[in-house]
């Protein structure tokens, strides 16, 4: 039901583009854009290919080791201290230019629009206000979102799925490069300012995992300069330990949790882990607050003095007002259930709509349009509701920014105007920290109605934006408005503190929509700096995620699964035992000879049909008698460096004058090996003879073709391969298992549903 032209576009939208290199192809052909996409969740998509997480143990790679003394070893691993340094430091300045640069503008944006409500306030016409504010938000949302539509898609939304996939194997197209960093900096900046119902926190983890992919590799492809260090890390198995420990950094820049950091990184992105690199990790998350504090202490005046660990502060949370009773914990799990059902409705309204982008709102334009409309719906919204509202509040003793006085008497102001006219940041710690009163339940119940829509309408626009800050003003303004319920339904008891309900809340709601467990429970308990709270935080969240997994999964692997990513799980689907290797795999495998014609090489890898990157190498006895055992792997990528350096002899049997090719040749190639049309091979050359045994895996990892879909998954899975050879009892090759074949395979409703494959 797939015509090819509209196959073609599926790929535009899902916020990740195709390579480079099928883009020249592309526009040879007359560009039809479908107003409409079909698309289906049930898809896997065929453009991405995977990491080589395992290493080539080929004879060059072999010998280099073989040469490296334990002094040298000693060196490496220096290095690998000082390159978590770095991440942190660079992490935590990033940080503190969004910090900074945010309160600049949205103080100037805030202050410029106060000034107007409050000059028409006197003289009537208030819509010019509205107009004022509406239009400010818009265009700066316009910036924004031009800005990540036409330069570099994968910068949309918190990034938090793309390093998931990416630290699962996935190689996403652009995902750490310079550019997406500029526009993911530069992107959450204006979409913070414009207004949107967005936090910066969640692109922190997409920055930091730049950063670290960035400065262990020690050159930059995007600007062109090599700065020959850090050479040996040039490989994926290298860069994937560093980004997870920059995936920590961000965490701990964003809410000064440095082991909540080191959590995040373990149980929400990095697939393969071991001892060495914890610690390492926790020196850069460490490393990334310090930075972030001591910058901030110095802009804000006070040098000696760190106060500000990350760029959300909930402020401290004291155990005399704030302890909590036994018979309250019960409380705490209802307020649970209800973050998990509100989750789980979130995400299932999320899910529809992304669909609907996804199928209709496809064209950068588009998005362009939608994100403007968002801006201006947000700021309307968040004006009618400050004009509808009657709740006033005494000004002396409360700590409000900027204080709207709209129809109040003088000395008050309007406390709706709190929650909206703020970033939410501070709208959040508003909500942890006012005192009782400082809020009525009218208030607290429209805006979080509205803020609900507007942070689910806002969750997936083609603007970099986190979905952390809202979810948990979301949660802590239901939570303090149960808070403020439960003390009049006790005649106003002392535990009934709506601060301590607005901290179960919040935890409860951003529990419900990503669930995660342990690591969030370190954060809000690193952020409060409180641990008294620690198990009623671990109780909502458990329950948060429990309820919510019953309905819906969480949001981000909602997203991966959306944008058909073969990802793979801990383990296989559990019903998976009657499937063995011969069904999975695919066959027939291309594959090519130790020594092998210069010319079926080149036509092998041109052949656009079978886009395949591992080729198993078997022995080339023309003899018919013996088996064509297998006798090796090679990639695509380096078979293109063999060609590029022209590795030939003119006959099978001369040997000598092949130059040597050094394991620098193929790192200095790596990420971007050219592709396959810009090596020229002339006619004679196609006649001359390839020798690929020093080349080539000689020791593959293999499987018997009997072997069931669980063991095949487990090998693949925890080694983090991207080519597994299925082999005969004779051993030779009958097929080949890839990360598409395994992660074909999922549970669905029905027990085990097996998706198709889409070319885009």
């Amino acid at each position: 039901q797939l015509t090819p032209s509209s196959l073609l576009r599926i790929g535009q939208l899902s916020n990740v583009d195709l390579n480079e290199d099928i883009h020249e192809l592309e526009t040879e052909l007359p560009r039809q854009r479908p107003n409409e996409i079909p698309h289906n969740e049930k898809l896997l998509s065929l453009k991405y290919e995977s990491l080589d997480y395992d290493n080539s143990e080929n004879q060059l790679f072999l010998e280099e080791e073989r040469r490296i003394n334990h002094a040298a070893f000693r060196t490496v691993e220096i290095k690998r201290w000082v390159i978590c340094a770095m991440i942190g430091i660079l992490t935590g300045l990033v940080a503190c230019f969004i910090d900074i640069v945010v309160e600049n503008l949205a103080g100037l944006k805030y202050r410029v629009v106060k000034d107007n409500i409050d000059k028409f306030t006197a003289k009537g016409g208030l819509s010019f206000s509205l107009l004022l504010w509406a239009t400010l938000n818009a265009s700066v949302v316009m910036v924004g979102s031009v800005i990540v539509a036409f330069i570099e898609p994968v910068a949309a939304g918190s990034g938090i799925p793309q390093i998931k996939c990416y630290l699962n194997g996935v190689k996403i197209p652009h995902v750490v490069r310079l550019k997406t960093l500029v526009i993911k900096v530069c992107g959450v900046i204006l979409s913070v300012v414009g207004g949107l119902a967005v936090g910066k926190e969640g692109p922190m983890i997409h920055s930091g995992s730049v950063i670290a992919a960035g400065i262990s590799q020690g050159r930059s492809t995007s600007l062109k300069r090599d700065f020959k260090i850090f050479e040996y890390f040039r490989r994926d198995t290298e860069k994937r330990d560093f980004v997870s420990a920059g995936a920590a950094a961000g965490v701990s820049a964003a809410f000064g949790a440095p082991v909540g950091g080191v959590l995040f990184s373990l149980e929400e992105g990095a697939s393969f882990w071991n001892q060495f690199l914890t610690w390492r990790i926790f020196f850069a998350s460490m490393i990334s607050t310090f930075t972030l504090n001591s910058v901030l202490s110095v802009y804000h005046g006070s040098v000696w003095d760190l106060s500000s660990p990350g760029l959300i502060n909930f402020g401290r949370f004291d155990n005399e007002k704030m302890g909590y009773t036994i018979q309250e914990i019960p409380i705490f799990i209802f307020m649970g259930v209800v973050g998990g059902i509100l989750g789980a409705l979130f995400n299932a309204l999320n899910y529809w709509l992304t669909m609907f982008r996804i199928r209709y709102i496809h064209r950068p334009c588009l998005q362009v349009v939608e994100a403007m409309l968002v801006a201006a719906v947000t700021a309307t919204v968040g004006f009618v509701m400050i004009y509808c509202s009657r709740d006033c509040q005494p000004i002396q003793g409360s700590s409000v920014a900027y204080p709207l006085q709209l129809f109040c008497a003088d000395g008050e102001y309007n406390s709706m105007a709190t929650a909206f006219f703020n970033t939410p940041e501070k709208s959040v710690v508003n909500l942890f920290h006012d005192p009782p009163g400082s809020y009525n339940p009218m208030t607290l119940g429209m805006f979080t109605l509205m803020y609900f829509f507007l942070a689910c309408w806002t969750y997936g626009l083609t603007v970099s934006a986190g979905v952390f800050i809202p979810s948990l003003l979301i949660g802590a303004a239901w939570g303090r408005l149960f808070g403020i319920s439960l003390s009049y339904l006790t005649k106003g008891s002392i535990w009934a503190d709506p601060g301590k309900y607005a901290l179960m809340g919040a935890a409860a709601q951003l529990g419900g929509i990503v669930r995660m467990t342990l690591s969030l429970t370190v954060i809000m308990m690193e952020a409060t700096g409180n641990v008294t709270y620690g198990f009623p935080i671990m109780l909502v969240l458990m329950t948060a995620k429990i309820v919510g997994d019953y309905f819906v999964e969480g949001l981000y692997d909602m997203h991966i699964q959306l944008q058909s990513v073969p990802f793979l799980h801990w383990e296989a689907p559990v019903t998976s035992h009657s499937l063995t290797a011969r069904e999975v795999m695919s066959a027939p495998v291309t594959c090519l000879r130790r020594i092998e014609r210069v010319g079926t090489v080149v036509d092998i890898l041109s052949d656009t049909s079978s886009n395949h990157n591992g080729f198993p190498v078997v022995e080339s006895n023309p003899d018919t008698t013996q088996v064509a055992g297998l006798r090796g792997l090679i990639l695509r990528s380096q078979l293109i460096v063999l060609l590029k350096h022209k590795v030939f002899v003119e006959r099978a049997n001369l040997n000598l004058v092949q130059r040597r090719l050094k394991l620098k040749d193929f790192r200095d190639a790596y990420p971007r090996f050219p592709p396959i049309q810009s090596i020229h091979v002339s006619q004679d050359e196609r006649e001359c003879m390839i020798d690929l045994s020093e080349f080539m895996n000689p020791s593959p990892y293999t499987v018997p073709q009997e072997a069931s879909l669980p063991r095949v998954f487990k090998l693949f899975r925890a080694l983090g391969l991207r080519h597994l050879v299925v082999v005969d009892n004779r051993n030779e090759v009958v097929g080949m298992v890839t990360r598409k074949d395994l992660a074909r395979y999922r549970l669905g409703k029905e027990g085990l549903e097996e998706l198709s494959l889409a070319q885009t």
